[in-house]
């Protein structure tokens, strides 16, 4: 029995020991047990390589602007663990994640005593959230954040009411497959009988296999490019303006915070989404533009000051990288660019550093506290800039740009979504 919330956090987080455990016996077998909360639930299922967080964060703002009660699973968390489980965006609390634990343990333990073996920290998290949203705190809808891959995450026991595949990127190769197509067939894994999906993925041999997919499933498919479409987009002083058009519906002028034209397409995921929902719920063109200009989402192209001018962005993969890298380019040509950077050991670190370096005036290279996290010596050893240097301790790292910034210069902190979550609670405290 757990009766602080240090200790029910310290078990969570010690099962990161077992690792990733991909299939969906462990979670059946727990839904059994907890007489499948999952099952009555309204839920969004959004998986892809980029830009699921974004796109829960465009669709749950506009849900709540449609007055629902909008729960959310997502993952990593940014500042506070209780935020993977939410409710219009506020997480749950101390309390009841101690009442969740406690919930939990007994099944965890005599699931070690199955073939089966124990279920990993993704699985227990994830079993909560299924029973705090059937038992805890009612909610009109869930939006699923996939964890990894789709067809064997553990999230992928519910039978959602649409599902959302944003983007298909090689990123966990060694899981999901080397190839875009192979990827592109465990994401598609969350498409289910009747269910739209909608998707922004832009490979034709990805798209070919989700559409496969979508036909055998008999599931309505929403392509943006051709069932919708992004119109008039313009960068404006702080986010996007831009049109969605649909068969159903344009909604015009709709100006976003986040910035870049991959945040103008998870939001067409999200417009499309909703328009798609409406069938069940209340929701009008007020909605839609109040709820995607209010939407926020940490870490995402994140400026932190304007003078100096500091960026947070977490981008994690290379095609995060590649992102970013267009988005600096084009926003910031005249600026100087100074990096920090911190990786996990596994991703494509080669093609990552190469991009950054392309970019970077200069590049510091840090560690941070991660099972996974890939060391400052290996990043730097990977890098051909020209300017470039270790500092392990990242703080230290961080005080020092600050102090050599100048007005001509920006600089920008990226990498590991779990790098940023600890970096942007210091840069808030040290501006």
């Amino acid at each position: 029995m757990f009766h602080t919330y240090e200790e029910a956090l310290n078990w969570i987080h010690a099962r990161l020991r077992l690792g990733i455990k991909p299939g969906l016996k462990r979670m059946e077998w727990m839904m059994e047990r907890l007489d499948h909360p999952e099952k009555k639930l309204k839920t969004v299922h959004i998986g892809g390589t980029n830009g699921k967080g974004s796109t829960v964060t465009f669709l749950r703002s506009i849900l709540e602007e449609a007055g629902l009660r909008v729960g959310t699973f997502t993952s990593p968390y940014f500042e506070q663990f209780n935020e993977r489980i939410s409710i219009n965006g506020f997480p749950m609390s101390n309390e009841e994640l101690i009442k969740l634990t406690n919930l939990i343990k007994p099944l965890s333990e005599e699931f070690e005593e199955t073939d089966l073996g124990a279920p990993t920290e993704f699985e227990v998290i994830t079993a909560m959230s299924f029973y705090y949203f059937a038992h805890i705190q009612s909610v009109d809808i869930v939006l699923y954040e996939v964890g990894l891959g789709g067809r064997f995450d553990s999230t992928n026991i519910i039978e959602p009411m649409l599902s959302i595949i944003t983007s298909i990127g090689l990123d966990h190769t060694s899981i999901l497959g080397e190839t875009h197509e192979k990827i592109a067939f465990e994401k598609a894994g969350i498409i289910k009988r009747n269910a739209p999906i909608l998707t922004a993925v832009k490979q034709p041999e990805a798209y070919s296999v989700i559409e496969e997919k979508a036909l055998e499933q008999d599931a309505p498919i929403y392509k943006l490019g051709e069932q919708f479409s992004i119109e008039n987009h313009e960068s404006i002083e702080k986010g996007e303006r831009f049109t969605v058009r649909t068969a159903f519906q344009t909604i015009e002028n709709i100006e976003i915070s986040m910035y870049g034209q991959h945040q103008t397409e998870n939001a067409a995921l999200a417009v499309m989404a909703a328009l798609l929902l409406k069938e069940d719920f209340a929701i009008d063109d007020a909605h839609f533009l109040s709820g995607l200009k209010k939407a926020y989402w940490p870490g995402r192209f994140e400026i932190v000051s304007h003078y100096p001018l500091i960026v947070l962005d977490g981008a994690h993969n290379e095609e995060g990288i590649t992102t970013l890298v267009n988005e600096l380019s084009r926003r910031y040509k005249d600026k100087k660019k100074r990096v920090i950077f911190a990786a996990l050991g596994d991703k494509k670190l080669n093609k990552m550093i190469a991009k950054l370096d392309s970019i970077a005036d200069s590049i510091t290279f840090v560690d941070f506290d991660y099972p996974r996290a890939a060391d400052a010596e290996q990043l730097f050893a990977i890098s051909t800039g020209t300017d470039k240097r270790i500092q392990s301790d990242w703080k230290q790292a961080i005080t020092e740009e600050f102090q050599l910034l100048n007005k001509e210069e920006m600089l920008i902190i990226t990498g590991s979504l779990y790098f940023l979550s600890e970096v942007k609670p210091f840069v808030e405290k040290t501006l």
